[in-house]
């Protein structure tokens, strides 16, 4: 099972790396036969001129390549067209600082969102982005149109709004000092009179503009006060139709260019798209204005809205929409709220004594949030925002497209990215608009598409270089006739099999057409193209490749030249098959200044020392040459034993080799086993022996191999002994008998070393007699 799974698992990373790899070049992937097509793959793709640029067996798709590699091939610089995007602002009115209180302006010339206007040049895969700014202004006039359900369940909530118009013109003269209020009243499609003899109401109606929006809240009293309930039915109301019409028939209702609040009080749900056909009614609403003598007409012809049309026509006019509704309908209206933008649910007391808190509630609701929209966007044209809001808040996705918790004067901005991803049909200009839901300002975005190389301009059509005529010569090759094929144009799409053209293709006449690496076209190769887009077939006869030459570390020519025809072209101070020989030589300088101090040769950046006794980077070592046992004695003594000179700042001064323990002196590397080494026999400051090798090894590793018990210590004893009799003993616990000298039992067997003793007990700084 484990070794299936690691099969899978080396199958799934081949198939990646090769796709990454593909991924990785799409200029060449996309097999662009001229330089505007190939501009259109991607802003990395660039497009060589010269018309010296192709090697033999390449085709002109050839010339389409990402910039970086273009340069490497030796196209670089003007000879390749690689056009960039472009924007200009056109109009970028700064933002309105007003405070209440100030000179009153007219709604137009106050301005929320900046810059108005602007032009992008867009070339494919290149986004442009661009800087909105949002600011909520003081003092914003503000539209009000309420519209009211006058069925009979309606009857107290009627006799509550009758006062809603001087009184709301009170509370609202606290957010602005420019505020108008309209009144709209709907029951239901006309179809029988649901009002009975004792009940004083009015024929049903589906809806009756009452009053235009006005700044005379006296008047929005007197009319409204003058308005009866009517009857219905069934309990769903025919709400929708109404606010079709308060939407689409600005004129009647007077709605301005700011703020506009549409508050919707209803007991009742609500008929849609679909309801009409219970009573005859099968045309879908039209969306325009029916409107005559402030009644609409068209009700018993045209069906209910869909919620999907009511979003649209909202969103179109710019209307914030605020659900008045009772207790028993706010689910209902909760998940209408989530299908249209910009708009609140409050709950309606049964009387609605609490309109007017839930209408300033709902416009700060309402007001705080920004959301911005875009217009119908071109096949191919992709748009993204990014927020920054209040308090350093950012947002991405669908949440980069809003603010909220915005006060008024707040200021905050969006970052706006546009990115063609093809030309449009005919490379056209397009228009977008992008604006903040419920206002009316926009920003008006003109698209321009590049879609053609500026050496496009300057194109010779039947050009004598493209074969007597048979194409247009342009950025450095041949774009063919219809009809025409090959480098040149030179053949027709009939002639493109034929035997006498395929005798071209074959290298020393021999069978294989284009080495089979390639197609005869016109009696030319043109060289197939690999998975991987880096690697490239050439030559008359596709024989050539940059793929497979030697490699070093596993990389093609060490990484230090290129491959041509399968043979390494070396970069500067490299050589060798796979350029993987430095002629640098700086690595082989010594401290003073020589090369490997005159002691080998620089091969390869390496030094190769020509006298075996030295090693080295730069032949500077020698560990078998006299003095090197007493310059690391100390060191190895400190390592080892942890006594000596150096014990103290052995850790600082003594790590520079590598410390390895042995038994015993039979285990220490021997003379000739793999480098030279140096065999020492030092003594401590107790005069032990203590044994150790000294090497470097082919890492130029220090290393130091250790005895790791002390050896024998000297019984030198020179008073009246020659200089044969002194005696090595070993270095362990032996008691003498006399007067607490110790020594070896050895050194005690002697004759005379009795006598010799009292001697250096009688005399202990005698010259040559020492205590051990």
């Amino acid at each position: 099972m484990d070794l299936k799974l690691l099969l899978i698992s080396t199958l799934l990373a081949v198939i990646c790396y090769s796709s990454a790899q593909q991924e990785g070049n799409e200029c060449i992937k996309a097999n662009a036969k001229s330089c505007g097509e190939c501009i259109q793959v991607g802003a990395k793709c660039g497009w060589c001129t010269d018309p010296e640029f192709l090697k033999q067996g390449e085709a002109t798709s050839t010339r389409c390549d990402e910039l970086e590699s273009l340069r490497k091939r030796g196209c670089g610089g003007a000879k390749v067209e690689n056009p960039r995007g472009s924007q200009w602002i056109l109009k970028n009115k700064a933002v309105t600082n007003r405070n209440k209180g100030a000179k009153k302006l007219r709604p137009e010339d106050i301005t929320q969102i900046q810059p108005q206007k602007l032009t992008l040049s867009l070339r494919s895969g290149e986004p442009q982005s661009f800087n909105l700014k949002f600011k909520r202004a003081e003092d914003y006039p503000i539209d009000l149109y309420y519209l009211m359900d006058l069925s009979y369940s309606m009857k107290d909530d009627l006799e509550n709004v009758k006062n809603l118009g001087t009184q709301l013109m009170l509370e609202m003269s606290k957010i602005t000092s420019d505020f108008r209020i309209g009144f709209g009243s709907f029951v239901e499609k006309t179809l029988l009179n649901p009002c009975t003899g004792d009940q004083n109401c009015t024929s049903p109606f589906s809806y009756k503009n009452v009053l235009k929006l006005t700044s005379n809240g006296q008047e929005f009293n007197t009319l409204v006060g003058q308005q009866q309930i009517s009857g219905n039915l069934d309990s769903p109301e025919g709400g929708f139709d109404a606010i079709m019409q308060v939407a689409v028939c600005g004129e009647h209702i007077g709605w301005r260019n700011v703020t506009r609040l549409l508050v919707f009080s209803t007991d009742a749900g609500f008929h849609f798209a679909g309801d009409g056909k219970l009573g005859g009614i099968v045309l879908p609403n039209d969306g325009k204005c029916h409107l005559e003598n402030n009644m609409y007409t068209m009700s018993h012809y045209y069906d209910y809205p869909s919620i999907a049309h009511l979003v649209q026509k909202l969103s179109d006019n710019n209307i914030q929409t605020i659900f008045a509704i009772t207790e028993e309908f706010q689910p209902v209206y909760k998940e209408l709220k989530n299908l249209i933008p910009k708009s609140a649910v409050g709950t309606l007391s049964a009387n609605s004594s609490n309109v007017i808190n839930l209408i300033i509630d709902a416009y700060n609701s309402l007001s705080s949030e920004v959301i911005l929209e875009n217009s119908k966007l071109a096949e191919g044209v992709t748009i993204t925002y990014q927020s920054r809001c209040k308090n350093g808040v950012t947002g991405e996705g669908e949440m980069g497209r809003k603010c909220s918790n915005i006060s008024i004067g707040d200021e905050v901005s969006f970052n706006i990215s546009i990115t063609a991803k093809q030309c449009p049909k005919m490379g056209k200009p397009e228009t977008i608009k992008i604006k903040p839901l419920g206002f009316t300002e926009e920003v008006e975005i003109a698209l321009n598409f590049i879609c053609e190389c500026d050496c496009h301009k300057n194109g010779t059509e039947n050009s004598e270089i493209c074969h007597n005529g048979n194409g247009t010569y342009e950025c450095g090759a041949c774009r063919c006739n219809e009809g025409r094929i090959g480098r040149h144009c030179e053949c027709s799409t009939n002639e493109v099999t034929s035997e006498d053209l395929d005798k071209n293709c074959r290298k020393d006449n021999g069978t294989d057409i284009c080495s089979n690496n390639g197609d005869c076209v016109c009696g030319t190769c043109e060289c197939k193209k690999r998975e991987n887009p880096e690697e490239r077939y050439s030559g008359k006869f596709c024989d050539c490749d940059n793929f497979n030459c030697d490699r070093s570390n596993n990389k093609l020519c060490g990484g230090h030249g290129r491959c041509e025809c399968r043979v390494c072209i070396c970069d500067a101070n490299w050589t060798g098959s796979a350029c993987d020989c430095s002629l640098d030589t700086t690595t082989c300088l010594a401290s003073n200044k020589q090369i490997c101090n005159g002691r080998g040769t620089c091969e390869c950046g390496t030094c190769k020392c020509t006298d075996p006794k030295f090693q080295g980077p730069t032949c500077e070592i020698c560990p078998t040459c006299p003095g090197v046992c007493a310059e690391h004695k100390e060191c190895v003594q400190c390592r080892a034993f942890g006594t000596g000179e150096k014990k103290e700042t052995c850790e600082r001064d003594c790590s520079y080799f590598n410390l390895i323990k042995v038994k015993d002196r039979d285990k220490l590397p021997q003379p000739g086993q793999a480098f030279p080494l140096m065999h020492c026999k030092e003594r401590d400051a107790n005069d032990c022996w203590f044994y150790y090798t000294y090497a470097v090894n082919n890492n130029t590793e220090k290393e130091v191999h250790v005895v790791e018990t002390l050896g024998e210590r000297i019984c030198s004893l020179w008073h009246g002994i020659v200089a044969e009799d002194i005696t090595e003993l070993p270095c362990g616990p032996g008691h003498h008998p006399h007067r607490g000298w110790r020594c070896g039992g050895h050194c005690a067997d002697r004759p005379g070393f009795a006598a010799h003793l009292e001697a250096a007990h009688d005399h202990p700084r005698q010259e040559g007699v020492r205590q051990v």
